[in-house]
């Protein structure tokens, strides 16, 4: 039980190994400087999880800035200007 954790760890496997870690708790077998141990990694791996998911939150969320939306004036001059006659 003494991995330390890696940061080049994927999200499934740093996900995988804090199960792990946390199921050796839940079965209680262990002894009480093993379970401080299996705490201090499932923590690492959760930290791990944590920043893989963060990372993949702010490729989801940046957006690319809005296009202009171009006006009549710009696309077409006379459609800009109202007719002659209109004006009178």
């Amino acid at each position: 039980m003494s991995e330390k954790p890696a940061e080049d760890l994927s999200y499934e496997q740093a996900l995988e190994l804090f199960d792990a870690r946390l199921r050796a708790l839940e079965e209680g077998n262990l002894t009480l400087e093993q379970a401080i141990e299996a705490v201090a990694e499932g923590r690492g791996y959760l930290k791990i999880c944590e920043a893989k998911l963060e990372a993949a939150r702010h490729k989801i969320e940046v957006r690319p800035e809005p296009l202009p939306v171009p006006s009549a004036a710009e696309d077409d001059p006379d459609e800009a200007t109202p007719p002659r006659d209109l004006l009178l």
